[in-house]
């Protein structure tokens, strides 16, 4: 690139010559370079490089972005397929999860059916171990197992034997070892409803003194204690007057025809009289 020259005119004017000579003036010119670069202007090949090198280069950002908006709606497509792909698979997941759950409500549901069903086998089983000699017939006529023996009366999961001979009578101690004989003992009472219960099935017999053995006693200590070895609570005694039927003793009796909450009275444990007897149900309701 050639330096720009800018020219200066210097002008000398004389101050004071002799007057024949002409007045002239002497003009010097002198070359001065400028300190910085000169602009340099284009020549028409260099113009039109630069206009085809700035055409070039907004092709190649056109190209660019043409690339990028293509790559972008791919990226979104590909976004797009993989999130229905990704609902799919939850909904999927959700629906076997879901079937999941149910399978193991059912096996829960079956466990529980299984431990019911265990637990009632065993219940079954220890009511049999408690006879020397189960019997099949009482218990299960024409192989048709039943919750009680022939004769006794199902009431609130326990079976119930009312002896109801009109000989034979027996002891309170001949009845317990009676009841004894056919895995049960004498009644326990432990609610107004079995008192209720027994007491709709009694009947009055031989005289006003007889009644019902149950098994309740009194101990040398003088406290009432039943036959499975707990204090007795409820009290449904006769009233103060009529302790005196019969003769008072350490045996209970429950005396038919009266208000069920006031029908127990005392007497000798040598007095003959009928009995009640209780057993657990061979077969456990559900």
């Amino acid at each position: 690139m050639e330096e720009e020259l800018n020219y200066a005119t210097v002008v000398f004017k004389n101050g004071g010559g002799t007057p024949k000579e002409k007045n002239e003036d002497f003009t010097i010119y002198s070359t001065v370079k400028t300190k910085g670069s000169a602009t340099t202007v284009p020549t028409d090949g260099e113009a039109a490089a630069h206009s085809q090198h700035l055409r070039l280069l907004a092709v190649c950002l056109g190209i660019i972005c043409v690339l990028l908006v293509g790559s972008l709606i791919y990226i979104g497509v590909v976004m797009s397929e993989q999130k229905a792909k990704f609902t799919a698979n939850l909904s999927n997941l959700t629906a076997e999860n879901q079937q999941l759950v149910m399978k193991n409500s059912n096996l829960e549901s079956k466990t529980e059916e299984l431990s019911r069903d265990r637990d009632d086998l065993n219940w079954t089983l220890t009511v049999i171990l408690k006879f020397n000699s189960f019997p099949v017939d009482k218990y299960c006529p024409q192989k048709q197992c039943q919750p009680c023996q022939r004769g006794w009366i199902l009431f609130q999961e326990k079976c119930y034997l009312f002896y109801m001979e009109y000989r034979y009578w027996k002891t309170w101690r001949e009845s317990q070892i009676y009841c004894q004989s056919r895995a049960a003992d004498l009644v326990v009472i432990d609610s107004l409803q079995e008192q209720e219960f027994i007491s709709n099935h009694i009947e009055y017999y031989y005289d006003k003194y007889h009644g019902y053995w149950f098994g309740l006693h009194q101990t040398a200590d003088k406290t009432w204690l039943w036959v499975n070895g707990h204090n007795e609570t409820l009290g449904y005694w006769t009233a103060q007057a009529a302790i005196q039927l019969g003769e008072a003793g350490p045996c209970a009796l429950m005396i038919p025809e009266r208000n069920p909450t006031a029908s127990w009275n005392t007497a000798r444990c040598k007095m003959l009289n009928r009995f009640i007897c209780e057993s657990e149900v061979l077969i456990r309701s559900n």
